[in-house]
């Protein structure tokens, strides 16, 4: 029997769970089959799950063909149809173990229905399936799933259900583990991270979730938090990106534009000021630290001057890790009934952002030069420095350690040590 095969499209969440599938399948016995978890951020991420499928198809003619994640969660229908798709499972069901117990039958069709795909929107806690090790040195611990917030061009929610947290005790023991089996590096995950325990007991913020772990797990050496919606950073989570040395100075930040009337028509929370205030804040209170963002080029209704307060933010923010996404319409979203952009504009605003972002890139990268930075190496010649940038040595280097280096130059991406 042929073990799983998996294939994981989209955003680091996804790539997560599907570890814990992968443990779920094996506990399972589950052989000769393979597993597809989409993503349905965009069209064309929903295009790519399909074109996935049909190849995987084509390697793999006598195999079981399970879609799952997202685009399975908000279009079971769509992948239903494919002659290639043996069964659609939801984002909740494919991580309870009785899916998996249920696949071992000879035949899937005819003994189950095609789509196993309940209300995401019932869910309220979070799924069991907590892993120990995804990552070589740097280990992933999801502490949240879902969103409470409706922005106008988001299909997530509908993909992930509510928002829902981790309890910080179960959080901190999976890190110790984690600590304990010699991961330097920890990155909390989530869909809205900073929404984090607003429905816990007594609603805790991401900022005491932070400070508990740093207090309780003395040996970890570095923890990192993933994407966060700066509107929502608590009193805690400030207080620990001025004196937690072990919290990494590095942010990846939902600000999706720069024009204070489109974030109003994607229903964001933020104004414009408010993230380059946030930005400042957090620059004085850790000088060292930088900032990644997602920024959406063509919303509906943008036009070149709004588009302009968008490019812009990447210099009044001090932007360094840039995301950009040209807008996609979502069918079932407010955002896909308004007056659409032009696909050769949204294209062409979508490369002058990229070119903003490379610049800002190579101007951190510059300014690196003759530092010295501790590097968590990911293999003999690369690594990460606590800013997250990516890091290649000129020579062989232990794998897995924390080292001290000197940066020497650099190639227009990374930094050359």
């Amino acid at each position: 029997m042929k073990p799983p095969v998996f294939s994981t499209l989209g955003c680091r969440l996804n790539a997560y769970e599907t570890e814990a599938m992968k443990d779920l399948a094996t506990s399972a016995g589950i052989g000769d089959a393979v597993i597809v978890n989409t993503c349905a951020v965009t069209a064309e991420a929903v295009r790519k799950a399909k074109q996935e499928i049909r190849r995987l198809r084509r390697e793999n003619p006598e195999a079981t063909l399970i879609v799952t994640g997202c685009a399975a969660q908000t279009e079971p229908g769509t992948f239903a149809a494919m002659p290639e798709v043996t069964r659609v499972i939801g984002n909740i069901e494919k991580l309870q173990p009785g899916t998996w117990n249920a696949m071992q039958a000879p035949d899937l069709i005819g003994q189950t229905e095609k789509i196993m795909v309940d209300d995401i929107m019932s869910v309220t806690e979070t799924a069991g399936h907590l892993i120990d090790g995804f990552g070589r040195h740097r280990a992933y611990v999801q502490v949240q799933n879902g969103c409470d917030h409706r922005c106008t061009f988001c299909i997530i929610p509908y993909g992930r259900g509510n928002s829902r947290s981790v309890p910080a005790g179960v959080v901190v023991e999976q890190i110790k583990r984690l600590v304990d089996k010699g991961f330097l590096e920890v990155v909390l995950t989530g869909v809205d991270l900073t929404s984090w325990g607003a429905d816990l007991p007594a609603g805790p913020r991401l900022g005491d979730l932070v400070m508990q772990i740093l207090r309780l797990v003395p040996d970890l050496a570095r923890l990192r938090i993933s994407s966060i919606d700066s509107i929502e950073a608590d009193d805690n989570l400030m207080r620990a990106i001025a004196t937690e040395p072990r919290l990494m100075p590095h942010l990846h930040l939902s600000l999706q534009h720069g024009d204070d009337m489109i974030l109003k028509r994607m229903k964001r929370r933020h104004l414009r000021d408010d993230a380059i205030r946030f930005c400042d804040d957090a620059r004085r209170l850790r000088p060292d630290i930088v900032f990644g963002a997602d920024i959406i080029a063509g919303f509906p209704t943008e036009t070149e001057a709004m588009f302009e307060n968008a490019l812009s933010l990447v210099n009044e923010c001090g932007l360094t890790f840039l995301h950009v996404f040209p807008y996609s319409r979502r069918d079932g979203t407010p955002a896909a009934r308004m007056p659409q952009v032009k696909g050769p504009a949204i294209k062409e605003r979508a490369a002058r952002l990229r070119a903003a972002g490379e610049a800002a890139l190579v101007r951190h990268l510059a300014g690196q030069i003759g530092q010295r930075h501790r590097i968590l190496t990911e293999g003999t010649r690369s690594g990460r420095t606590e800013q997250f940038t990516e890091v290649v040595f000129s020579s062989d280097q232990p794998e897995g350690t924390l080292l001290e280096r000197a940066i020497k130059g650099h190639d227009g991406n990374r930094l050359v040590a």
